[in-house]
């Protein structure tokens, strides 16, 4: 199946042949490499090596989209922690409109609250906006997750979070650096995700090589984000 990733061996493979391939891209020729990989969709980010991404413009947002790979637009007003004030969650609901009004099929957020964890009042504010402008529309929560995990935060309680502020998918590393230091953490939240957060789709994201994703996939994650600056040839990935 195109944009899926697959193992290739028995019952842990049957779910695992179901992942998807995201690749985060700044420009409609990161759109057109994906798409030559079998990327199920994209992460549209701005200043990516600069910042670890923020929000495109919607120039960029409608370039991205003509290319007909689903695109998901990072949602994230500035660099830095976040926390947020109420004018910059008001201009996130603004631009959470204005990418989905451009074409995109998705967008990608992450707000926290004073307690560390994922905002469940803020996200439902930006879930709603994005319901207004299309009903269809999947909402990603982005590695704010790993910061919410890497300062304490419960991992089923942060999971049940996503679930009650109607979240789609989760993408992290499982508070760690990177993928390959987060492994234990990936396979417990897929765990957990099971009974907290059962709509909740937990994506691996953060240094993944192509090494990695037979491990990966063997933990049962439903998606796999790397950048499209990895050196990624071909999906499915099958080992053994």
């Amino acid at each position: 199946m195109a944009g899926t990733l697959s193992t290739g061996r028995g019952a842990p493979a049957a779910a695992a042949s179901r992942a998807q391939l995201e690749l985060a891209v700044e420009n409609a020729d990161g759109v057109r490499l994906a798409a030559a990989v079998g990327a199920a969709r994209v992460e549209l980010c701005a200043a990516l090596a600069e910042t670890e991404g923020i929000t495109p413009s919607i120039g960029m947002t409608e370039q991205a989209c003509r290319v007909g790979l689903p695109v998901h637009v990072l949602v994230r007003p500035r660099p830095g922690n976040f926390a947020y004030s109420s004018d910059e969650l008001d201009v996130i609901e603004r631009d959470v409109s204005a990418a989905l009004a451009a074409g995109a099929a998705g967008v990608v957020v992450g707000v926290l609250a004073p307690d560390g964890g994922p905002d469940v009042p803020a996200l439902r504010r930006i879930v709603a906006a994005a319901g207004r402008s299309n009903p269809a529309a999947e909402i990603t929560f982005h590695r704010a997750f790993d910061a919410a995990l890497a300062a304490g935060a419960d991992p089923a309680d942060a999971l049940a979070r996503l679930q009650q502020a109607g979240v789609d998918r989760v993408l992290t590393s499982g508070g760690s650096p990177d993928c390959a230091a987060g492994l234990v953490m990936l396979g417990r939240l897929v765990e957990l995700g099971r009974t907290y957060a059962p709509t909740v789709q937990i994506m691996a994201g953060g240094g993944v090589t192509l090494g990695l994703v037979p491990s990966l996939l063997g933990l049962g994650v439903h998606a796999v984000h790397t950048s499209a600056r990895q050196r990624w040839v071909a999906v499915p990935v099958r080992t053994g």
